[in-house]
């Protein structure tokens, strides 16, 4: 194994590496902890670390450098006793390096099982900076805080943001120019429908359904069935199925079990509950409960769900014509998601679609599509009045296609934005 490792760090010592789209987030290079990147498959993990690679190039040794990534194929099976073939083959190479600090970059470093010691021990023994990125939120959340308490920060990296979407596409972004807010928008369009894969983006379509259903079919197997030995496939992509045609909608578990149940699935409630728990562990599926003061309240309701990616739902959707609604609802969920972990929505006389506390303020945000109608309209903005009431907040969002306008509603502010220049300009 030392032999395999010893080429696969040489070669990409020697490999140049093509300049990747910049991410909307800051990554520190000499934190003196371990830096954990977490998210679905394919979310551009290994595009971050490429671009920290390439900026520390600038600057140290290139061989001071140390990439290995954990699915290439060379390095199967690969069982933690290997692992410090790694080290030992890298200091073979580059003997002189032993006394300086050096870069480890271990990509999908979870599919070595008990990884979190070997990290561990050369976090404490080597003068080291270490970053590991991982597809599985229960991995490398809850299991990293104990098995690294106080050594690593965790940063959750999502498909493109619609800024970043647009920086991929080399679209400026300058609300003043004609020019530019055309191309905006028309942008808008094709991400609302088809999301923020990198590999999604301006390819044909049915190339693009294709990559989509690749990216499933790589979520559900590699992460869930595989992982968790699950025996029913069948019942697995109905799961999957279910939910990325149905974002943006509450979830009742017992009526999902029944639903199913009709449909001739041999299953249980609790195996229906851990099925969809490993999609949200596999950050293919996020859930939201209702705010309540208590959790034991939050669990008496429904909880809404939503994709990681707009582009699951019109893979899976039957509609000939797509719901931009709920598509809308489901890409400011991932707005917000991108900012805190703590999103819910509220449920008073009315609905309101989101309740988000960040570091930098609440969040309190209604999306509708058309409020053209005055019935929707005056719906929407009660709605938003009353949970503004209820968290003793000034100002509220009400997100739709094209409307804006800033108003004061029952002594409360009520900004309406489309939902374009909201992902854009909200702090």
């Amino acid at each position: 194994m030392k032999a395999i490792f010893k080429k696969i760090i040489t070669d990409f010592q020697e490999q140049q590496l093509k300049p990747k789209v910049s991410r909307d987030m800051e990554i520190p290079v000499d934190s003196g902890k371990i830096v954990s990147l977490i998210g679905v498959r394919r979310s551009g993990k290994t595009s971050i670390l490429f671009n920290i690679v390439n900026t520390l190039r600038k600057t140290i040794d290139p061989d001071r450098i140390v990439y290995i990534n954990f699915e290439d194929d060379r390095l199967f099976p690969l069982e933690i006793g290997d692992l410090n073939d790694l080290v030992e083959a890298y200091f073979e190479l580059h003997p002189a390096n032993r006394n300086k600090k050096i870069y480890l970059f271990l990509d999908e470093i979870q599919n070595v099982d008990h990884w979190e010691k070997f990290v561990r021990r050369i976090y404490d023994t080597l003068n080291a900076e270490i970053f590991i990125t991982g597809s599985s939120s229960k991995l490398l959340s809850s299991e990293i805080a104990s098995a690294l308490r106080g050594r690593t920060f965790t940063y959750e990296i999502f498909p493109f943001s619609f800024a970043e979407y647009l920086r991929f596409r080399n679209i400026d972004v300058n609300m003043h120019s004609s020019r530019s807010l055309s191309y905006m928008i028309n942008a808008f369009d094709d991400y609302i429908l088809h999301g923020g894969f990198a590999e999604t983006i301006d390819v044909f379509p049915e190339i693009r359904s294709r990559i989509l259903s690749d990216y499933a079919d790589l979520i559900i197997y590699k992460n869930i069935i595989e992982r968790y030995g699950i025996k029913n496939h069948a019942l697995m992509k109905h799961l999957v199925k279910y939910c990325f045609s149905n974002v943006a909608t509450s979830l009742s578990m017992t009526k999902l079990y029944n639903d199913f149940k009709s449909q001739g699935f041999k299953v249980g409630k609790d195996t229906l509950f851990d099925y969809f728990s490993y999609l949200n562990d596999a950050f293919a599926v996020f859930s939201t409960p209702v705010f309540r003061n208590s959790v034991r309240e939050e669990q008496r309701n429904p909880k809404k769900i939503y994709s990681v990616d707009n582009g699951f739902k019109s893979l899976y959707s039957v509609s000939l014509s797509p719901d931009l609604g709920r598509l809308y609802e489901n890409a400011a969920f991932l707005h917000l998601r991108r900012k805190s972990r703590e999103v819910y929505y509220y449920l008073g006389n009315q609905e309101v679609d989101f309740y988000c506390r960040t570091d930098n303020g609440i969040i309190i945000t209604n999306v509708s599509f058309d409020i053209s109608n005055p019935d929707t309209r005056k719906r929407e903005l009660n709605g938003l009045v009353e949970a503004l009431q209820f968290f003793d907040y000034e100002k509220g969002f009400l997100l739709t296609k094209d409307h804006e306008e800033t108003l004061i509603h029952n002594g409360k502010t009520i900004i309406i934005l489309p939902l374009w220049k909201w992902l854009l300009d909200e702090p």
